[in-house]
């Protein structure tokens, strides 16, 4: 006799579109970044931590909404946050589209993921 695995619900149309969020902003993140070291100096180190924090942040909670993890609720707060601080840290620099285009997933993805922490509880 064997037994059945449990099969986990399908993800919820609001969950995949915060995974999309989510991994939309770690990816504008990466690439800002990668644009940031490009210009040399110009690149302040707290929007480099900010992007940083923020795109490790998003990945890991993409991740943890995908396998349904009991601690996505804390995660989605935690990533909001994250991409908050990163918003404000990427406006500092208003007249580099890339950071507005950066502040503006970073908002969209807080939004998401504020919403999905309320309707996970």
């Amino acid at each position: 006799m064997t037994q059945q695995q449990p099969t986990m619900e399908p993800m919820s149309s609001e969950m995949q579109e915060c995974v999309q969020a989510c991994m939309s902003c770690h990816s504008v993140c990466e690439e800002t970044m990668s644009s940031c070291l490009q210009m040399g100096g110009q690149a302040q180190m707290p929007i480099m931590r900010a992007l940083m924090d923020c795109s490790e942040m998003t990945r890991m909670c993409a991740d943890m909404m995908m396998r349904r993890s009991p601690l996505a609720n804390e995660m989605c707060m935690m990533c909001a946050q994250a991409c908050d601080m990163c918003a404000e840290a990427c406006m500092s620099m208003p007249d580099d589209d890339r950071m507005t285009r950066c502040a503006e997933s970073c908002r969209r993805c807080s939004e998401m993921c504020r919403a999905m922490a309320g309707s996970m509880m």
